[in-house]
């Protein structure tokens, strides 16, 4: 008997063991090969980040590294890393800084560690529409002034790319600001999310994004700030069936790179590198708002339930979340040494400039 007791604690404990290796295992990007051969690329660039290339905002890494291959001729080759295979955000953001790799498609919530201006896309409703955000990108040099946000920390940035329109993913229906008092919603810790929720008066819960399938399972949480294409593709809409659509700010990866190093390129390629970003990031957008429409239908096939609030609470939430615009305006105009533009207000410029009321 103690024998078999004995056998049975050995098997138990194999099959944790070996659980465990794959659970640990790291996810594979065999899906994602190169149809080529890099080892021949005078240039390299490890480039991170932290989401899963389904959604086209992430996949713009893997758009990037064919691209720059075809248009280089094999000279420069892009190592992409997505799925937080070399950490987190603000782990990734110190290693490009330090030249440890040399690019990332870093998220809007986590860029303002190192560029607090990036903190402009997350002001609510300023840019809440793709409408507005391409109008952004084509302003010129306000946009060419919100890509200089981590010039002063050596880290260059070129573009933009998306994932959608942030709402509330929710276990309950939330149909009116009364229902989302009652929610237990995870935020991004980040500062403008924090004043905005501050400002609505609600009682967030900051959480990293790996916590949140098991704090959503377990009732830690009950509500989710994120976007439709980013709550159906990770699979949180099976916990959370409901969505209420604010689409109060665009969800952005920005494309940032590692000065130096991209000053080790000849001038020529240098160009092709930019203009190479500049292209693909645009065609990614485009598919991106693609992606939405879809992503929504695919979710509300399955049973999910979408919900837009009265005009005379969303008038409500804009009016109370102008203070974030006011608290962070600091940050936001603050100026550096290597700003070549250099306005008395940039956020009121910009205010302007989409037609912010």
């Amino acid at each position: 008997m103690k024998k078999t007791g004995f056998a049975l604690l050995v098997c138990v404990v194999g099959l944790l063991l070996t659980c465990g290796l794959v659970w640990a295992k790291a996810p594979s990007l065999d899906a994602w090969k190169p149809a080529f051969d890099p080892s021949g690329a005078k240039y390299k660039a490890i480039v991170s980040n932290v989401s899963h290339p389904v959604l086209k905002g992430v996949y713009t890494g893997f758009a990037l590294r064919d691209e720059l291959w075809k248009r280089t001729n094999g000279q420069i080759y892009i190592d992409y890393k997505p799925f937080s295979m070399l950490g987190g955000e603000v782990e990734v953001l110190n290693q490009l800084q330090m030249g440890a790799i040399q690019g990332m498609g870093c998220s809007s919530v986590a860029s303002t560690n190192l560029g607090p201006r990036f903190g402009l896309i997350n002001l609510p409703f300023l840019i809440d529409s793709f409408d507005k955000l391409d109008k952004f990108i084509n302003s010129g040099k306000l946009f060419d002034h919100y890509m200089m946000a981590m010039d002063h920390q050596g880290i260059m940035g070129i573009d933009i790319t998306g994932y959608g329109n942030y709402g509330w993913a929710t276990t309950v229906p939330v149909r009116t600001i009364a229902d989302a008092k009652k929610v237990k919603f995870r935020i991004a810790e980040a500062a403008v999310n924090k004043l905005s929720y501050k400002a609505w008066g609600f009682n967030p819960v900051v959480m990293p994004w790996p916590d949140v399938p098991v704090a959503l399972k377990q009732g830690v949480i009950t509500g989710l700030d994120h976007t439709p294409s980013v709550c159906n593709i990770t699979k949180k809409f099976e916990v959370a069936d409901y969505f209420t659509q604010l689409n109060y700010a665009q969800g952005l990866f920005i494309w940032i790179f590692n000065k130096a190093w991209f000053n080790t390129l000849p001038e020529d390629l240098q160009k092709i590198f930019v203009e190479t970003v500049h292209d693909v990031a645009a065609d990614i957008r485009e598919q991106t708002i693609q992606q939405e429409t879809d992503q929504i239908a695919d979710a509300e096939s399955k049973g999910v339930e979408f919900f837009q609030l009265p005009d005379e609470e969303m008038a409500l939430l804009k009016k109370q979340a102008d203070t974030v615009h006011d608290e962070f305006a600091e940050e936001i105009n603050k100026l550096y040494p290597g700003d070549e533009y250099r306005p008395d207000n940039y956020l009121l410029e910009v205010q302007k400039y989409i037609g912010y009321k």
